[in-house]
């Protein structure tokens, strides 16, 4: 028995010692390298980035619900969405991917880079969390936005907010993003696709973005003060060189989604609409052989919106023109946001006297605006002479004539910018566009309705919201609109 118990005494020893052994290193032992818990928040930088340039790219959002509702695009088949009956399942992708590819992704990446004393990543990650509320709230009205990022905290069905305090809630996050942007912390450049790591640059950008935002609410509420503080600070775009913007690769999978879908996958039905190329016909626009194609009796010829019975005769493959190479490369940028629409909505608040400027006129930020568009055009700025003051460009003086022709430049340089063109033709109500042909619906639209899902998964909130902003259609004016 002694023997027995002296054995048992032995393997249960050796078993402590391995136990013991085993804890010690548990979680050197255990962990997988290539698949750690917490990775550094400059690696979730880039992610963020390409997720939102992809969504607003793809032809099937910002393609079929944004450039076919401005009338820059025309599709000669497959064309629902452009008579106003848009894909749901679209709708549904662009809510569900800015809010979890985007918005959590830039909250996860503020925490990391809190957690490593990063107040450049926070900063960073507050610009990328307001352009996607930002963009939420101008697709969509009221979203969820107090709530939206809660579920850690067991909220999984979010209160939707009014867009007004939507867009001051933003306001307060462009804030503290300037604020952080330049007090320590690195940027790492091979993660930072849009600047290489330069915070200065991200700082204009937040600049930028909030005169962009205040100017979409300033026909409801008085911004002028803030609106002018931005001017005073002086610290926005100051040319070219500080456009946000992702560089695209040049071969699928990371290629800008416009080629990926008409090039990469001979999706060739987005054309150029009738009304985008009669406005740069008529104004003898220069930067036509960039934007329009020629078709196969090489002229310029653009196609109606609209049109039930499509490819047919008058309106195909081959006799309407497709979008001009320059904006098929696969490395065509990814906007955000350009200095060129900068200068035109400052642009735009001289005239509508809602600021002042020590130096320049409304002019002067008007064809800095055309001129910059035709640089990111790559147009020789030989074929600029004379263009910005010929007939239909130049401004007259009088308010009206250069408000509508500030908005109209302004959505001929967003072209291929699907959502922002919409967005803005919406806002301003130039150009003026024609009904189109075989519409689905009486009038156009204004926003995109909810997804599906949030009627059944947040009903309470949905029901809410609806009962608040309006029915749940594509004509319901969200605040900034009525």
């Amino acid at each position: 028995m002694k023997n027995i118990f002296k054995k048992y005494s032995i393997y249960i020893s050796l078993i402590a010692f391995m136990v013991v052994g085993c804890d010690a290193d548990f979680e050197k032992t255990n962990t997988d390298p290539n698949n750690p818990l917490v990775v550094s928040a400059n690696l979730l930088l880039g992610q963020i980035v390409k997720n939102t340039t992809d969504i607003t790219y793809s032809t099937f959002n910002g393609g079929d619900m944004g450039s076919c509702w401005s009338q820059q695009l025309s599709k000669v088949q497959y064309n629902d969405e452009e008579r106003f009956k848009p894909r749901q399942g679209s709708i549904s992708s662009v809510w569900d991917n800015i809010y979890t590819g985007v918005i959590s992704d830039a909250v996860e990446m503020y925490n990391v880079a809190g957690n490593e004393g990063n107040n450049n990543l926070q900063g960073v990650s507050l610009v990328m969390q307001s352009y996607g509320y930002l963009l939420l709230t101008d697709l969509y009205g009221d979203i969820p936005f107090s709530q939206a990022m809660n579920a850690t905290d067991g909220v999984i069905s979010p209160v939707y907010d009014r867009q007004e305090d939507v867009y001051n809630g933003v306001f307060d996050m462009l804030d503290n993003a300037v604020a952080l942007l330049g007090t320590g912390g690195t940027i790492s450049g091979d993660a930072d696709l849009v600047y290489n790591g330069d915070a200065s640059k991200w700082k204009k950008f937040a600049n930028s973005l909030k005169f962009r935002a205040l100017m979409r609410i300033s026909k409801k509420t008085n911004v002028s003060a803030d609106l002018q503080q931005l001017i005073d600070d002086g610290n926005m775009f100051s040319s070219v060189d500080d456009d946000a913007f992702l560089n695209y690769q040049t071969e699928n999978p990371n290629a800008n989604p416009i080629y990926e879908t008409v090039v990469f996958g001979t999706r060739n039905e987005w054309k150029v609409c009738d009304v985008f190329v009669n406005q740069l016909l008529t104004t003898a626009d220069p930067r036509i052989d960039n934007m329009v194609a020629l078709n196969e009796d090489d002229i310029h010829r653009g196609k109606p919106s609209g049109i039930a019975d499509v490819p047919n005769d008058n309106y195909n493959y081959t006799n309407v023109s497709a979008i001009g190479d320059h904006y098929l490369k696969g490395d065509a940028p990814g906007y955000f946001m350009s200095y060129s629409e900068l200068e035109f909505l400052i642009a735009e608040a001289i005239t509508r006297s809602d600021i002042t400027i020590s130096a320049g006129t409304a002019n002067d930020h008007y064809v800095s605006g055309i001129l910059s568009s035709f640089v990111n055009a790559d147009t020789s700025p030989g074929f600029l002479a004379g263009f910005s003051a010929g007939t239909g460009v130049a401004l007259t003086g009088v308010e009206a004539d250069d408000l509508a022709k500030i908005a109209t430049q302004n959505w001929v340089g967003l072209f291929c910018q699907g959502f922002e063109s919409f967005i803005e033709q919406r806002r301003t109500g130039y150009p003026v566009l024609p009904m189109p042909l075989d519409a689905l619906a009486s009038d156009f639209p204004v926003r995109l309705n909810y997804p599906n899902l949030e009627g059944s998964i947040n009903a309470v909130n949905y029901d809410a919201a609806v009962q608040i902003q309006g029915p749940d259609l594509l004509t319901t004016k969200m605040w900034r609109l009525q």
